[in-house]
């Protein structure tokens, strides 16, 4: 039907059949009169063409339904015209939107099944758009599943987001195309293969587990850290899907567990989480390799390592906080033996490794990491360490109010235990007018932990304000607030009382109430020296309609009636003309007071109380009928109340301990912080505890791993950790890898050897710089290779760079080997973005077999990430990359002994960081031990009085931060120490000092 043919207007149902009749001339229309005349609108609808319209609509009438159609009986044209209109609208809207989302999707099958890649590229795009929309394509999974083969990459990756979609939901056909997943596993692209085992392990089917096995096996020996990446995560589905396998998934995860890529650490430690928490053994000897990485993985990953490195702390260490607890033990005479005899705590190298390489984190953008971090120093650290996590946590407070929330719960939880740690950043935990209410709650508590006897005052101050707010909750939460600062703060109670009596007068009934059900806690306490307070809250009963504050009130008469001997008959009196319209909770403590009077009082209310015993008999509550007859036979003396009756005074008015006001974090120290059962204070499915210190530390040498030489060894395992990175990108030269390139290959170390350093130094200019100790070492920068001809070499020359203070001088060696002459040799674009780069000067022109040495300044930062540039001709451009070492990122100072032990008393405690070394014997002479520590770190050399004690000093190019190296020398060993607030830099030189030193 054309779109000429729609009527125009249709207000009434008789309008429809108007139009309905001219375009079907065999429908039989109703006559003038009938019960369609009424003229009932409809509301208009949009005009849209439509192939036809049918006209056959099932309209109700009476207990039955009936089809009108053409050439029917005209007495169908008495139904209800509410019927008609509502089966007509549906069945016109059903008309017109079918057919346009019908031929949506055929349109897109028709693209996905064209010979055009454009077409398939853009329809491809539209389905991904629907998924990202939360709209179901479900419907297209056999078209697009057909373009799993293309040979277009682009195409490719969409098609696998799609499959991973839905493979599980359509599994059947997934299943016919799993050959063609078998093949993309051999794919040169490395996101191709990884989308290809990711789509595998997403076909939930028993029946190919042995295909995904076998899968995960190669893909675990990938190349690319991506794929080795993606097989960590497809263990856990493998398990998930057949626990069986657990055995065979156990020995990919220990090989992944030993993986050098950042990439793949985070993932495998899921994995290992999931499949296999209990094998502790999987960790030993990769624990340090994780600690040292942990800087460098992926945020997510962070928090995932840092969560199961605390769990195995807790099992392979004893408690730093030993010797705190042990104190009390060791107080009487018969102990100070065993005193005397007990050795001090010395925390081991390992655990002081975690702790040393989490605490750069605490600075993460990473809320989830900095979190991490804090719980890690919370349950592992010395207490007088954890407060090294305060200011990070504050920071926190100014996320999102999601954060805020967590983070709030978790400082409320350590500033029970610790007050310490937050007092001095009170004035954070200060309420503002556009916190939600729940995140008020918190500070509150907060504040209320924090109070002591010098900042009540300030706090108090603080909630007289808070009273006020218009949030009533949280008005009533700060009268709970002070009721506990009274509690715990004796000096104050008086005052707090005092001014909750104020709040009696308020106009809002719920800080009444909740300053009535306060007052009574804090009476309970000193209760003989507050009778005024029990007569002025009589007077205000009247007035305050809150349940739990008339119940106060009616315990504290109940409680208190000797006291208030006038006073207490009369409220009996008022509450048995109420009785009947109060709430249970208010009549339970009306008949309590009632058997108290009794006792107390009988010839005034012994009347009143049988009145409200016949009332409370025939209460519709059961507790009340129950508590009322036990109150009877109690008080009241007959035949059958026995000898109970002797006893009522003592078991009524019996003295009543006074109740504790405790925070309601008390006990959540239980679960581990940071958790989801810590943030609901109940034990959530799958959480896991964590373990008690041991008594005494397991063996720590199940962590020791082999120390691999420097030698050509080393040299071959990092050119293959190079290979691996430079065939999954083939854009970056071999140099380019994250790892230090500090040991160069055994022949570029015999060419460097015979070379001299040309400069000659007075005896004062070698006392401020490094002395030219062995050959200078060169690093390869671009192989001839690949430069096509073009190579270059570098090496730190020592120097001060001349460009700017805080860079470091690098010298590059550019060599000509091809047979013709290359032009335009320079710098192009460089990573990361913000690098400081002092280029050297374009070389128009560099003959073949010539060479050229040009100086360049970087500024690094005071880190070791490598700076990452463009070496540029006129007709290429090469990756190439300068790893720095972190001994070449300082320059030496000058100082006196005296100067040097000022300085290093300054740096201790986190700024501090020692090792013992075992010596070779070749370097057990003061000249020898100068020899290696200068070959390795740009320092100067301190005057030091003893023999066996050698100092040296330096400071961090960037930033001037002070380095103080210092060895004393004894048997066979020597102790180690370095103090610099540069905690990352400080434990990458440690390790190569210990190397250099312990080498013949």
């Amino acid at each position: 039907m054309s779109v000429q043919n729609f009527p125009p207007i249709y207000s009434t149902v008789v309008e429809i059949f108007q139009w309905l009749k001219s375009v079907y001339k065999n429908i039989s229309f109703p006559e003038k009169g009938s019960c369609l005349s009424s003229g009932r609108s409809l509301a208009p609808r949009g005009r849209r063409s439509c192939s036809s319209i049918g006209c056959i609509v099932s309209v109700p009438f009476g207990s039955h339904n009936n089809v009108w159609s053409t050439g029917r009986d005209p007495a169908i044209w008495e139904a209800d015209t509410d019927a008609v209109y509502a089966a007509l609208s549906h069945h016109l809207w059903s008309t017109f939107t079918a057919p346009e989302a019908k031929s949506s999707n055929e349109d897109l099958k028709e693209m996905l099944e064209s010979n055009k890649e454009s077409l398939k590229l853009e329809a491809m795009k539209r389905v991904v758009g629907l998924i990202a929309k939360g709209k179901n394509a479900s419907e297209l999974f056999p078209a697009v599943v057909k373009n799993v083969a293309s040979k277009n990459i682009e195409l490719k990756k969409l098609v696998y987001v799609y499959l991973v979609r839905y493979a599980e939901e359509q599994q059947d056909l997934a299943l016919l195309s799993i050959s063609t997943f078998q093949r993309a596993l051999k794919e040169p692209n490395q996101f191709i293969r990884a989308s290809a085992l990711r789509v595998l392990s997403s076909i939930r089917v028993s029946i190919i587990v042995p295909i995904m096995m076998l899968a995960i096996k190669e893909a675990s020996a990938d190349m690319s850290p991506y794929v080795r990446k993606t097989a960590a995560h497809a263990i856990q589905k493998l398990y998930s899907l057949d626990p069986d396998q657990k055995e065979q998934l156990i020995e990919v995860i220990e090989k992944l567990l030993k993986d050098k890529s950042t990439l793949v650490a985070g993932s495998v430690v899921v994995a290992f989480d999931e499949v296999c928490p209990d094998r502790i053994d999987l960790i030993h000897k990769n624990y340090r390799k994780l600690c040292n990485l942990l800087v460098d993985v992926e945020e997510w990953g962070q928090v995932v390592i840092i969560s199961m490195l605390t769990r195995y702390a807790r099992t392979q260490f004893t408690s730093p906080w030993k010797e705190d607890n042990e104190k009390a033990f060791y107080e009487s005479e018969e102990e100070k033996k065993d005193q005397t005899e007990a050795t001090p705590y010395t925390m081991d190298p390992d655990h002081r490794l975690l702790l040393r390489n989490t605490k750069p984190l605490l600075q993460s953008r990473n809320t989830a990491v900095v979190m991490s971090v804090a719980q890690l120093y919370w349950h592992l650290a010395p207490k007088h360490e954890v407060n090294i996590v305060t200011k990070s946590l504050v920071r926190l407070l100014r996320s999102h109010r999601e954060v805020q929330y967590i983070v709030l719960q978790n400082i409320a939880t350590m500033s029970i235990q610790r007050k310490g740690m937050f007092e001095p950043f009170m004035k954070s935990f200060y309420v503002r007018s556009t916190d939600a209410t729940h995140i008020k709650t918190l500070k509150l508590e907060i504040l209320t932990n924090l109070a002591n006897e010098a900042n009540i005052s300030t706090i108090l101050r603080e909630f007289q304000t808070y009273v006020k707010s218009q949030d009533k909750a949280f008005a009533a939460a700060t009268i709970q607030a002070i009721g506990r600062c009274a509690t715990d703060i004796s000096e104050v109670t008086d005052t707090c009382l005092s001014g909750l009596v104020l709040l009696l007068s308020n106009r809002d009934e719920t800080v009444v109430a909740e300053s009535v059900v306060v007052i009574k806690k804090l009476l309970q306490t000193q209760p003989t020296q507050h009778s005024d307070i029990i007569k002025h809250m009589a007077k205000l009963f009247d007035n305050i309609s809150v349940s739990m504050a008339r119940a106060s009130i009616l315990w504290l008469m109940g409680e208190y009636c000797e006291r208030v001997p006038k006073i207490a008959p009369d409220v009996l009196r008022k509450m048995a003309k109420t009785f009947t319209a109060e709430e249970d909770i208010v009549k339970l403590q009306t008949v309590n007071l009632a058997a108290k009077l009794y006792l107390t009082n009988s010839k005034q209310t012994k009347l009143l109380t049988q009145y409200i015993l016949n009332l409370g008999k025939y209460d519709q509550s059961y507790d009340i009928r129950d508590r009322t007859r036990f109150v009877r036979q109690l008080i009241v003396p007959n035949e059958k109340s026995g000898a109970l009756n002797k006893y009522a005074r003592r078991i009524l008015l019996a003295p009543k301990p006074a109740p504790m006001l405790e925070s309601a974090f008390k006990d959540r120290d239980r679960f581990q912080l940071g958790t989801l059962s810590h943030s609901i204070n109940s034990k959530a499915t799958g959480y896991q505890e964590l373990s008690d210190w041991p008594a005494v530390a397991p063996d720590q040498s199940v962590r020791n791993v082999e120390v691999v030489e420097p030698s050509s060894s080393e040299s071959e395992e990092q050119s293959s950790d190079e290979s691996d990175e430079t065939s999954s990108d083939s854009g970056k030269s071999s140099s380019g890898s994250e790892k230090s390139s500090s040991e160069s290959e055994p022949e570029q170390k015999k060419k460097t050897k015979t070379k001299k350093a040309p400069q000659k130094k007075s005896k004062a200019a070698a006392a401020v710089t490094a002395p030219s100790f062995g050959p200078v070492k060169t690093h390869e920068l671009l192989h001839h290779m690949t430069g096509k001809g073009l190579s270059a070499k570098y090496h730190f020359p020592r120097q001060p760079c001349l460009y700017q203070p805080s860079m470091v001088a690098v010298q590059v060696i550019l060599a000509n080997s091809s047979d013709h002459s290359l032009e335009k040799i320079h710098i192009g674009d460089r990573s990361p973005a913000g690098l400081n780069i002092h280029c050297f000067n374009t070389i128009e022109r560099l003959e073949p077999e010539a060479s050229v040495t040009v100086s360049m300044g970087i500024d690094f930062s005071d880190s070791t990430q490598a700076a990452n540039f463009q070496l540029c001709t006129k007709e290429d451009q090469f990756s190439v990359s300068i790893q720095p070492v972190v001994g070449e990122l300082l320059m030496p100072s000058t100082m006196s002994e005296q100067d040097f032990s000022k300085e290093q008393g300054k740096l201790l405690g986190m700024n501090e960081t020692s090792a013992t070394v075992a010596m070779a014997t070749a370097n057990t002479s003061s000249q020898a031990v100068s020899k290696q520590v200068l070959s390795v770190a740009n320092v100067g050399v301190v005057s030091s009085g003893p023999n066996d004690l050698h100092r040296f000093a330096g400071r961090t190019v960037s930033s001037g931060a002070l380095v103080l190296v210092s060895l004393e020398l004894k048997e066979s060993s020597a102790l180690l120490t370095i103090n610099t607030e540069k905690s990352v830099m400080a434990s990458m030189l440690l390790r190569d000092l210990k190397q250099a030193l312990a080498l013949a």
